[in-house]
């Protein structure tokens, strides 16, 4: 393509966030080239971004972030500006059942990006970004008050966080000894279309239109922020742009939720939806054995980034949960490509088999 005026690599662009990320910059930026580079693992999918597949600025490459030696070629290649890292393994009951996966390619991968910009920028460093999208489990879990901020003491407590909290240390390490140009954002629970059903929403959905039970863990009483995908697609965005290098950020939807209210009020709109009687699939509400480590509650405080950037969340949760539910009932094709095969195996072993 003509009048190039920036070259991205964005990680793990074939998944949920990442999908969301990657529409936002080809739409919004039609002089940035962007490399969208996924392993193409279970929940990274190509049809997410069927919509802007052929689009003149975009490429897709196939890799593994763990492979440093195809990381250096496809560094030298494209001669990125900037990288956006959201690659990661991100599911928590899948690090308790297999913690190195998340060790090799949270860790390990985050510090081969790190080497490779830090190879492919030499001394000249100005106008490059290394933009790190983490989560707020890394800092541990909150009593029924309290927010988490930029300055919360890290405690992450299960393999997944703690292996995300490495990853958000080694790309401060690379900022503070070898001045890599970097900034960091740990961001809430996210929702919408395209999350691969592992994850609490769209997992019901799916559940629900189906009548299969609704697996709750414990009680039902952990508590979570939820965030509308795009508005964090719209926030990376900001900060990509305008964040200060060295900062974090906090994302937020300061929008707390229990996971048995949530349940019960997908319940009541998708009875709604499906022309369904009141209560019907509230009786699909099945608890089961709590995971080992569950923390309590996560909650963002976001105000930094408001005041810094400018950012809002820009939906409302009820909006923007019936939005959602609405996008998976319409996508039904999508879900059920995506839960075929592998899918059924894990879903077994995680849920039905406790």
């Amino acid at each position: 393509m003509n009048n190039v005026t920036k070259t991205i690599i964005i990680t793990g662009g074939a998944g949920f966030i990442g999908s969301h990320l990657v529409r936002l910059f080809v739409n919004k930026y039609p002089n940035y080239r962007i490399i969208n580079l996924d392993k193409l693992t279970y929940a990274g999918n190509l049809a997410n971004l069927k919509d802007i597949e052929n689009a003149n600025n975009y490429e897709f490459v196939k890799a593994d972030i763990v492979d440093a030696d195809s990381l250096f070629a496809i560094f030298d290649k494209y001669q990125p500006d900037g990288v956006i890292h959201l690659a990661a393994e991100s599911h928590v009951d899948r690090s308790i059942a297999n913690p190195n996966e998340f060790i090799f390619t949270n860790i390990v991968g985050t510090a081969n990006l790190l080497n490779a910009a830090r190879k492919t920028w030499g001394e000249n460093m100005e106008g490059k970004r290394f933009y790190h999208v983490s989560t707020d489990e890394v800092y541990g879990s909150l009593g029924e008050t309290g927010f988490f901020k930029e300055t919360t003491a890290y405690d992450p407590r299960s393999p997944y966080s703690a292996s995300k909290a490495s990853s958000d240390h080694l790309v401060r390490a690379y900022g503070h000894t070898f001045g890599l140009p970097s900034v960091i954002s740990n961001c809430s629970n996210n929702y919408g279309s395209y999350q691969f059903p592992e994850k609490l929403i769209p997992l019901f959905i799916n559940n629900i239109k189906n009548n299969k039970a609704l697996p709750v863990y414990g009680k039902g009483e952990n508590i979570r922020d939820w965030l509308w995908v795009e508005d964090h697609a719209r926030a990376i965005d900001k900060i990509y742009h305008e964040g200060k290098n060295g900062d974090t950020y906090n994302i937020g939807g300061h929008n707390e939720w229990t996971n048995i209210d949530l349940i019960r009020l997908m319940c009541k709109i998708m009875d709604s939806k499906l022309g369904r009687n009141k209560g019907e699939s509230e009786k699909l509400i099945t608890y089961v054995k709590d995971r080992a480590g569950h923390d309590l509650r996560y909650a963002i405080d976001s105000t930094k980034l408001q005041n810094e950037l400018g950012w809002t969340p820009s939906l409302q949760f009820e909006e923007g949960l019936e939005k959602t539910i609405e996008w998976y009932l319409e996508n039904e094709e999508w879900m059920k490509n995506v839960t075929s095969g592998d899918y059924q195996s894990y879903y077994e072993e995680q849920y039905i088999n406790r």
